[in-house]
């Protein structure tokens, strides 16, 4: 609450900054208008991450936190305060709706932007060759759902006080269109923690989930048309049919022309050269196919989709997502955001409306559960259980279905109570299907009812390193080599570590935690995942080799202490070097003996929350490369996890120590410092600095003091 305070008060300062500007009449309202905007997206950009962070402590999908902050920002809530400057407050209403042709510009860029990402994340010769039980459920998921959604809101829909609908009105097609909708993301998550995503049951959910996504689209272009000319003249089921048959005919033949077009177009975007380019063009055509499919009344995002489903299997992939992720951070938690803020929560308030939400997500959840259990039952692969697994891995609604009410709600198909009650549909099933889930694949029992063969099952190999910097390495060098072997890659969790590759009818998974790596395969694919690991590691090891013949570290480390004139490091330094870590008297007689020294100080202060962690991180990074330096200095450092913040104790021994220096003389400085591995510190920042301080004057100073408190004062340069 005081976070979203401060966000309030910092936009009262900025309106009231802009309010008394003068100007003439257009070009105020113009500038008033841009200033709005950028006003609205920065509290959005805070709201999301915030949102964000706050869903996963608590081990919820991001996007859920995202909607729930959109809502609290919103028109409904503290958006609509009134403000110095905005007496209508930061999301004003207009005309019964919260985002300004300027916002919903951006929102619209946003959806855009995230379809052709799914698109390039799809991964084609799995669509090509997706399992007969994969699309059995993909689309008994999807019809189910959508008659029972469409049903319910026919039977219902005069208790909420909408009067009679038709089956091809657009709240009950509409409301059974978003209830097809499957977001894999979550399932994902609960699969890799299980590490299941390369089980019968995590394949054929992935599988199933390409098929849901193609025809929920397909179903969004129809409903569209049919709500388009439902409100010209009345319809009749041919006129309906050409409908369906215009938006799947031009979907299909879109997505294979730019399938058999994609090496080319690939070689055409490859011919610019830049890295950065070959992305920003990709976009480009993604904007102009989204700009003609809603030009022929078919929705922009579809196009979107096209463009990143034809570029999918091409060898740019991998550029066009690394260099879009930093532009798909930026604009999609906003796009989430702005769906929270045209939720109006009191509008769903009333007995009618509560009851009709639960009830709908109670009966859609049903339908998708049976729709896409049911085919996996009968399939004579899955028996109740491995049913189960993949009816409760169908069941998450999130970025699609969140899409697909937004165009509803824009495109006056849905009334803003009946948005609001889509959102809570979407939100309800991101919540509860991860506990659902966990639960379904506790144990050892199999899901299928004739137990794999031992050349199919699937087995764990895992590989040690000895740092975690090194195993992240590797991982980078392991997608390029699977990509090079004509694996197509899966980012299945970026922060998390987790990732897929698919060839023909080869699956293998790979997770990285900490400095392990652990892949996941049928027994068959061990040898070729050895192999794999082996010859990334022997160019690995090359790589190193390489690295140590031209280093002079000498050269650099003395550098360090190149004096420069013009900074004055002490008033920063001070703050890391408390009076009470400083001694101007070691008793050690080895190197190991003044380290251990420092330590045992800082650790009788309660400094250090870990004492053997941080002595073990510390040798670790002293083996690689001795820290003494030159002039009697040593700055034994480390990242560490045994220290919450950064830390620092110095101490002088005046008869000298051998510390391996760079120019071989005896060490009678010595500077430990410590830093937290897994948080933010400014460990560079204060190397440079003491380094600075520790100049000829500085260490005249320093062997000159004869109590602590006298050196502590002399670092601090009086």
């Amino acid at each position: 609450m005081k976070k979203t305070a401060l966000i309030c008060l910092c936009a009262m300062a900025a309106t009231t900054a802009w309010a008394g500007v003068g100007m003439s009449a257009p070009h105020e309202a113009l500038s008033h208008r841009m200033a709005l905007l950028v006003l609205q997206l920065g509290v959005m950009l805070f709201a999301a991450r915030l949102g964000g962070m706050f869903a996963e402590r608590l081990r919820l999908p991001s996007v859920t936190g995202e909607l729930l902050a959109g809502v609290a920002v919103g028109p409904f809530a503290l958006g609509g305060i009134a403000l110095p400057g905005l007496p209508d407050g930061l999301f004003p209403l207009l005309a019964d709706f919260p985002l300004s042709p300027e916002l919903y510009g951006v929102c619209s860029l946003a959806s855009v932007i995230l379809l052709f990402m799914i698109g390039l994340e799809t991964d084609v010769r799995l669509f090509l060759r997706y399992s007969a039980t994969g699309s059995l459920v993909g689309v008994g998921g999807v019809v189910f759902s959508y008659v029972a959604g469409s049903a319910l809101v026919v039977a219902l829909a005069p208790v909420l006080g909408d009067g009679p609908v038709g089956w091809l009105d657009p709240f009950p097609v509409f409301m059974g269109i978003i209830a097809t909708a499957t977001s894999v993301g979550i399932t994902a998550r609960v699969l890799a923690d299980r590490r299941k995503v390369d089980s019968p049951e995590g394949s054929t959910i992935l599988s199933a989930a390409i098929v849901d996504d193609v025809l929920g689209i397909i179903l969004l272009a129809i409903g569209l048309g049919v709500v388009g000319s439902s409100q010209d003249n009345g319809l009749d089921w041919r006129h309906i049919g050409g409908i369906a048959l215009k938006a799947a005919g031009i979907w299909v033949v879109a997505t294979a022309i730019g399938l058999a077009a994609s090496q080319k177009i690939g070689l055409l975007l490859k011919w610019f050269g830049d890295r950065s380019a070959i992305a920003v063009l990709a976009l480009g055509l993604a904007l102009i196919l989204a700009g003609l499919f809603e030009g022929v009344g078919l929705a922009m995002i579809i196009g979107a989709y096209v463009a990143g489903l034809s570029l999918s299997g091409t060898d740019i992939n991998r550029v066009i997502r690394e260099k879009m992720d930093p532009v798909q951070s930026l604009l999609v938690p906003v796009f989430f955001v702005a769906m929270g803020t045209l939720v109006n929560v009191r509008l769903l308030l009333s007995g009618p409306t509560i009851l009709f939400g639960l009830l709908f997500v109670f009966v859609v959840g049903l339908a998708k559960l049976a729709g896409c259990g049911l085919p996996a039952r009968l399939s004579g692969v899955f028996n109740g259980l491995g049913a189960l697994r993949i009816g409760l891995g169908m069941l998450p609604r999130g970025e699609v279905g969140l899409i697909m009410a937004g165009v509803a709600l824009a495109s006056g198909a849905l009334t803003a109570r009946q948005f609001g009650i889509a959102v809570f549909m979407i939100l309800t099933t991101s919540v509860i299907v991860s506990p659902l889930l966990s639960r379904a694949f506790a144990g050892s029992a199999s899901g299928l009812i004739k137990p794999a063969s031992a050349a199919s099952r699937q087995r764990e190999v895992s590989f040690r390193f000895p740092s975690e910097p090194m195993a992240d390495l590797l991982t980078g060098k392991l997608l390029r080599a699977f990509e090079a072997e004509g694996f197509f890659v899966h980012t299945l969790h970026r922060r998390r570590h987790l990732y897929q590759f698919r060839k023909n009818k080869t699956v293998i998974g790979l997770a990285r935690r900490n400095a392990d790596l652990m892949f996941t395969c049928a027994q068959a694919e061990i040898p070729f995942v050895n192999t794999a690991m082996y010859e990334v590691v022997a160019d690995f090891e090359q790589t190193l080799k390489e690295l140590r013949r031209p280093l002079n570290t000498a050269a650099i480390g003395r550098r360090m202490q190149e004096k420069d004139p013009g900074v004055i490091a002490q008033p920063a330094l001070m703050r890391y070097i408390p009076p009470d870590a400083v001694t101007t008297r070691l008793d050690g007689q080895t190197k190991e003996e003044v380290v251990d020294e420092l330590l045992a100080l800082l650790d009788a202060r309660g400094y250090l929350t870990n004492r053997k962690k941080a002595r073990e991180d510390l040798w670790a990074r002293e083996s690689s490369l001795s820290t003494g330096m030159q002039y009697g200095i040593a700055i034994p450092h480390g990242r560490t996890d045994g220290v919450n913040r950064l830390v620092c104790a110095v101490g002088v021994k005046r008869e000298g120590v051998d510390f391996q220096s760079i120019d071989g003389e005896p060490t009678r400085i010595i500077v430990l410092t410590l830093s937290p591995k897994h948080l933010v510190a400014p460990h560079m920042q204060f190397m440079a600095m003491i380094s600075q301080a520790l100049g000829e004057e500085g260490r005249a100073r320093i062997l000159a003091a004869e109590t602590p408190e006298a050196l502590w004062q002399a670092l601090a340069g009086k």
